[in-house]
């Protein structure tokens, strides 16, 4: 999953990128409005941590960009948690009016943002709790824990970040330029094969585990797919 967290002071926008990457997200980092707005422009984030108080305008502006696009379904749009000093009645219901789908106030916790960011981007699936299941596979997302078939499996933060992306969104079919674009952060070389190599080392650790089915296929000139295991 991609982030962006918008964010102009410098040692808060590098703490929050931290923690979420160690979580196995990617995450870009803008520093005003006219950045975020560009950022936004160009990729396709699933969230944007959102700050209201920027050098170049109010978040609430970047807010309304999102939740106004132009003819962007509602589910497909990112989520957006605020996260800003801003902590009165009268701001969050500003935010929330907005389209901002949670309200954060600084201080914050690390631990409690990873939580609220974990409960916003499974909103428009069907799992409940930080605990995805599919096909065989348990994810716990808030222990960074992986088992297939009963069986511990370890996995690089990368990994960890693609296996979620496909639990997330199982019997779809993914191009690898989706996933790079949601699973990668913009210091991706587009002309790699990170996407397939990464794939590759997944799918050997899942199917080393136990005698169980591989669950991730591939489909020729489409992409990859999360199935029930055979």
């Amino acid at each position: 999953m991609r982030i962006l967290v918008v964010e102009d002071e410098p040692d808060l926008a590098a703490a929050v990128a931290a923690s979420l990457r160690h979580d196995g997200y990617a995450v870009d980092i803008a520093a005003g409005r006219a950045d975020a707005l560009e950022r936004i422009a160009e990729n396709d984030y699933d969230l944007i941590s959102l700050d209201l108080s920027l050098p170049d305008g109010d978040g609430v502006d970047v807010c309304r960009s999102v939740t106004t696009g132009a003819g962007s379904p509602a589910a497909l749009r990112p989520k957006i948690i605020m996260l800003t000093a801003r902590d009165s009645i009268d701001d969050r219901i500003r935010g929330l009016d907005e389209g901002a789908d949670d309200y954060l106030a600084k201080p914050f916790s690390l631990g409690e943002l990873g939580a609220r960011v974990r409960a916003l981007l499974r909103r428009d699936t069907d799992t409940a709790g930080a605990l995805l299941q599919r096909a065989g596979i348990e994810l716990d997302a808030a222990r960074h824990e992986v088992r297939y078939h009963g069986e511990p499996v370890e996995l690089t933060a990368k990994e960890f970040a693609l296996l979620r992306w496909f639990l997330l969104h199982p019997d779809e079919v993914h191009s690898a330029e989706r996933l790079l674009e949601h699973v990668w952060d913009e210091h991706a070389d587009p002309f790699t094969n990170t996407v397939r190599v990464t794939i590759c080392n997944l799918r050997r650790k899942l199917a080393t585990t136990g005698e169980a089915g591989q669950p991730i296929e591939t489909l020729p000139g489409r992409g990859y797919r999360l199935r029930d295991a055979a």
